[in-house]
């Protein structure tokens, strides 16, 4: 049967709007929070709380066990994983919320490179050039040397780094297992993972907060959930520039909400890391697209 998501591109492109509006509306929550209670446990409590979305899987994991090799995925996934959500609700706390949203545009980047590297995907020159572009763009965010990095900074860069590697390790795991059954036991790992850390630093969080991190919770299984629902109806290439709108909502309630200037470097090298992307995702959809026959030649 042909593939006719690309002939809905407005569907595709809302729902990747909406989900851009719940990855921020996500943040906005977190950085309200603050530093009430430990980086650590927030974490912590954002994913403890997110099982509760899977309890209507419960019985299908206990059905579909993961074998040994999946079990050392699922279990390498859930280290890098808490190491990056960890360091991102660290940056959240100290840096400004157009500079968390720009620099997390590296996550493709990064992914682009662990591709190359580690799983064998070639990397032709057009792309290695857009990497180096999109690098280009953080070294604008940051501008090392001509203003005092925050750690929140060197943190981001952390962050790309973990989640990217979850990324990678996710492509093995999907081919194996159900994608709901994958982000389930994400979160049943990054929970175990990072509950020694909250437990040791603990601090009894208020009704309020709770509520908060349940919505941050709710924000980030509903984000995941209309992004595949925007794959399905439209390429990534086609869906992809429509990101670029986080980072406008991002600066919009950095200055609006938290009093953040506007830092015009900020959005440039967001915007450039975000066409570098764009352009990455438009090569993949285009080399797919030389090498995969039509509807037609595959009928016998």
């Amino acid at each position: 049967m042909e593939d006719t998501r690309a002939h809905r591109p407005g569907r595709g492109i809302f729902w990747m709007v909406l989900t851009g509006f719940q990855f921020v509306g996500m943040t906005t929550l977190v950085k309200s929070l603050g530093t009430a209670i430990p980086v650590y446990q927030s974490a912590f409590l954002r994913f403890a709380l997110g099982l509760v979305f899977f309890i209507p899987l419960v019985p299908s994991l206990l059905r579909a066990l993961p074998t040994g090799r999946q079990v050392r995925l699922i279990a390498a996934r859930g280290v890098a994983h808490t190491i990056g959500v960890s360091l991102w609700f660290y940056a959240m706390v100290r840096i400004p919320l157009a500079d968390v949203t720009a620099l997390n545009y590296l996550n493709p980047i990064y992914v682009t490179l662990g591709a190359s590297l580690f799983l064998g995907e070639r990397l032709a020159l057009r792309r290695l050039i857009a990497v180096g572009i999109a690098l280009l763009g953080a070294v604008v965010i940051l501008r090392p040397g001509f203003r005092e990095l925050d750690p929140g900074h060197i943190a981001m860069l952390g962050t790309s780094l973990g989640l990217a590697t979850s990324y990678l390790i996710t492509k093995q795991l999907s081919t194996q297992m159900n994608s709901a059954h994958v982000v389930a036991w994400l979160s049943i790992a990054v929970t175990i993972g990072l509950m020694p850390m909250a437990v040791t630093h603990w601090v009894n969080p208020t009704l309020p907060q709770l509520g908060l991190l349940l919505a941050v919770a709710g924000l980030a299984t509903g984000a995941h959930y209309t992004m595949t629902l925007a794959f399905k109806e439209a390429p990534v290439a086609v869906t992809q520039p429509a990101t670029f709108l986080q980072l406008v909502w991002a600066v919009a309630l950095g200055a609006l909400v938290f009093g953040e200037g506007i830092d015009p470097f900020t959005v440039l090298g967001g915007g450039v890391i975000i066409a570098s992307v764009s352009y990455i995702t438009w090569r993949e959809a285009m080399i797919k697209r030389k090498i995969t026959p039509p509807a037609a030649a595959t009928k016998s």
